[in-house]
């Protein structure tokens, strides 16, 4: 009789740099530590070798490191961590080891893989793709089901161009991995440091009609010209219907709950244990929000305003 699989459930976080992956995953993996799930942090990134704000359980850098890299093989910053990552998918048995001695010790596990910030990984190049299909291999002894979480700076709302562009982003990355994916707006807080945006967060977050944003694109001939590019990738974006965004504010347990339970809807974590959704509902009655649909946003819309 065939041995049933262990079945682990977790998070890749993507995102370009300083949309604040590290930072998201230490205070998710405490968020969920406090509600008495077995969180772990596995460092992807092998430029992350001097500090961390979480304690790795299992860190990529000591199998290999950017730096290291840079110093054989005379490369430079990029394509070192692009020769890490093809060195880590070709030696992903060593990854699925220190998982599996992981899984194996722990009582159900939650892991989140922290990963590095390059762009290209995550729409077209190969090792990221590659090294995520051999770890959810049929064939491994545990069955591990995981969410893509895409971090993006909601700093891009504060100009129509970076926004569109950030859009196309995203869409590409939830082509790429073929795995259910969860778009995040991050530093949720900070979305009107630099300048005040022109609609309100249902706008950014809901992907709604985009024409009123190509409306804005500054009448000046620098901008003029990309008028009409902006409008195609538009209209790809809305023609793929695809995308949307969470809000978040890494300092408000509030948000981070909400994307919490988007997460264990996408890699089905909560249908292993009703009690999760049920948790949520009254930890939001408790704090006066009678409608979870529009607590994703709650005093958010009001600090727009």
């Amino acid at each position: 009789m065939e041995k049933k699989r262990k079945v682990i459930f977790g998070q890749l976080v993507i995102g370009p740099p300083s949309s604040g992956k590290s930072t998201y995953c230490r205070a998710v993996s405490e968020h969920l530590k406090q509600r008495s799930r077995n969180a772990f942090v596995i460092n992807l990134d092998p430029g992350n070798d001097v500090s961390l704000p979480y304690s790795p359980a299992i860190d990529v850098t000591s199998l290999i490191t950017v730096e290291d890299s840079m110093n054989a093989l005379h490369l430079g910053p990029n394509g070192a961590l692009l020769y890490c990552m093809e060195y880590l998918e070709s030696n992903c048995e060593w990854l699925f080891s220190e998982l599996q001695k992981l899984c194996e010790k722990e009582v159900d596990p939650y892991l989140i893989f922290d990963s590095p910030g390059q762009v290209e990984l995550y729409v077209h190049h190969n090792s990221m793709k590659n090294l995520v299909n051999a770890l959810c291999n049929k064939q491994r002894p545990f069955d591990l089901r995981l969410c893509v979480v895409n971090l993006t700076d909601s700093h891009c709302c504060n100009e129509p161009g970076k926004y569109i562009s950030a859009l196309l982003t995203s869409l590409s990355s939830m082509v790429h991995f073929e795995l259910p994916h969860i778009n995040i707006l991050s530093k949720i807080d900070l979305i009107q440091k630099y300048g005040k945006v022109g609609f309100g967060l249902d706008f950014y977050c809901e992907v709604l009609d985009l024409n009123y944003l190509l409306d804005r694109i500054e009448d000046d001939p620098f901008f003029e010209k990309y008028k009409e590019l902006s409008k195609s990738i538009a209209g790809v974006v809305q023609d793929y219907s695809l995308v949307s965004f969470v809000p978040l504010n890494i300092n408000d347990a509030k948000t981070i709950i909400a994307a919490m339970r988007l997460i264990d809807k996408a890699n089905g974590f909560y249908l292993t244990n009703i009690e999760t959704e049920e948790q949520l509902q009254r930890f939001f009655l408790d704090c006066g929000e009678s409608d979870f649909d529009y607590s994703k946003y709650y005093n958010i819309r009001e600090t727009m305003l």
